[in-house]
Order: C-alpha cells, then sequence, then structure tokens
C-alpha cells in the first residue's frame, strides 16, 4: 500500500530525465512543481485556481453534509411526526442504489435550472449523503433524553439544541463523517467532468485528466500534481486522527 505512494513522491522530485527510469532517483528536483506553478508549458494551465476549486467544493460539500445530515438525524430520532419510519425507509432503501443511476436524471435537472457549467453543479447534488443521515440517526438514539428535556426545559428551540448539544456530542462521528465525505469529493472525477467546461472552475482532478493527452510527454508534472492531490488527504487525517479513531470506535460498537 506504502510503495505507489513512495513511487508517486520520488518521481515528481525526480529529474526529467530520470522520470520512470529508476524507483529512487539519484537526484531531487523542484522541476517538476516549479513548471505546475509557474503555468509551464506552452499552454498555460490553471493550477492554482484547480486547487483552490478542489478546496471549495470538498469543504463546502462536506460541512453541508454534517449540518444537513446532523439536522435530518436530529428529526427523525428524536421527533415524532407522520411517516418517521416510512422517510427513514426509504433513506435506507435509497443507500441500496448505485449513484451511477441517477447521473444522467441529476445532469438532466442541473441543466434544466440553468445551473450547468457553474459551482452550484458541483456544489447542489452533493450537499445531502444518505450515509450521513444514517450515522447521525443511529447515534443520537443512544442519547439519553434527559440531556435534550433539560435544553428544552431551558427554553433552547430545537435548533439551538442540534447545533450546541447534538452536533458536540456527536463530534467524533461528525468528524469521521466530514473525512470521508472531504475524501470522497476531492477525488471526485466523473460528476465535475460532466458539468464543468470553463477551465477555471473545474477541479484539479479534472484538469488532471484532460491534460494526459496533450502533456503525455511530461510525466514529472502530473506526478508532481498528483502528490499535491494528495497531500491535503494526508494532512487532513492527521490532523483529526485522534477524533477519527474515537469516531470508528464509536461505529464498530
Amino acid at each position: 500500500m506504502v510503495l505507489p505512494y513512495a513511487y508517486l513522491l520520488a518521481q515528481s522530485l525526480a529529474p526529467w530525465n530520470q522520470v520512470d527510469r529508476a524507483f529512487f532517483p539519484t537526484a531531487l528536483s523542484l522541476r517538476s512543481y516549479t513548471w505546475i506553478f509557474s503555468g509551464g508549458g506552452y499552454i498555460p494551465q490553471p493550477w492554482l485556481p484547480a486547487l483552490f476549486n478542489s478546496f471549495l467544493v470538498s469543504t463546502v460539500d462536506a460541512g453541508t453534509i454534517v449540518i444537513f445530515g446532523a439536522m435530518a438525524g436530529y428529526a427523525l430520532s428524536i421527533l415524532k411526526f407522520r411517516g418517521q419510519g416510512a422517510v427513514y425507509n426509504f433513506i435506507l432503501f435509497q443507500m441500496f442504489y448505485p449513484s451511477i443511476i441517477l447521473l444522467v436524471p441529476t445532469f438532466l435537472i442541473i441543466r434544466y435550472l440553468g445551473l450547468y457549467n457553474s459551482y452550484w453543479a458541483m456544489l447542489v447534488p452533493k450537499a445531502v449523503s444518505l450515509w450521513a443521515i444514517f450515522m447521525f440517526t443511529s447515534f443520537f438514539r443512544s442519547i439519553p433524553m434527559d440531556f435534550i428535556e433539560a435544553a428544552r426545559i431551558d427554553g433552547a428551540g430545537e435548533l439551538r439544541i442540534i447545533f450546541r448539544l447534538m452536533l458536540p456530542l456527536s463530534r467524533s462521528i461528525a468528524t469521521i463523517i466530514f473525512l470521508f465525505v472531504f475524501m470522497e469529493r476531492w477525488t471526485e472525477l466523473m460528476w465535475d467532468l460532466i458539468v464543468i467546461k470553463e477551465p477555471t472552475r473545474q477541479t484539479l482532478n479534472v484538469l488532471l485528466a484532460t491534460m494526459f493527452g496533450p502533456y503525455g510527454t511530461y510525466p514529472g508534472p502530473l506526478y508532481a500534481a498528483a502528490a499535491i492531490l494528495t497531500f491535503p488527504l494526508l494532512v487532513l487525517f492527521l490532523a483529526f486522527s485522534r477524533n477519527f479513531v474515537k469516531g470508528v470506535q464509536i461505529v464498530l460498537r
């Protein structure tokens, strides 16, 4: 599992005359990274905008999924309303469907709403996760009702209970959801490739995929771009590793 990443990093730091010719180069060079950030090649590429776009859509979607997942999970686990069981069963039923089935209908809806080739086309369809709703619902059911009743007696509304009480109590679960969604959204390719044609709005994944043709003879920069794409995920995991482990332990109980 480690060897592919080691090879990726080594080749991104290799001089161009040694790329893919040895597992570990005899010298190190930052030429590939300099080439990327200077918009090298004959056609300048929007590397920094693409990196920003990846951060933007991944962070926004991961955050909205946590928020909407917590709100829906609270409604399905704490509040009582008619059809509650049917809604929950429908969510579970939808989780069995592969997302590729809804790709074309979702695209047609996005185009009908006039969101094609915009940030909204990348953000809106990924703003809700059924898996996150299921996770929050299962966790909130384990929280004693005494905490919620005490908050209501103190005059707290439902939204305040969600954001001031339930979310802090479920910090480990929220961290797991945020990390997994961020990683999944960060590596998303097909949907962003379909709905975005403007180069300045493309994510780093899309830019990499479209560059394999015109820049196939520049493997060094492609390795460097892939290393840049991997680095934020590593930093994010290391920063939240403690909460991640706690959340996994809660899930496995």
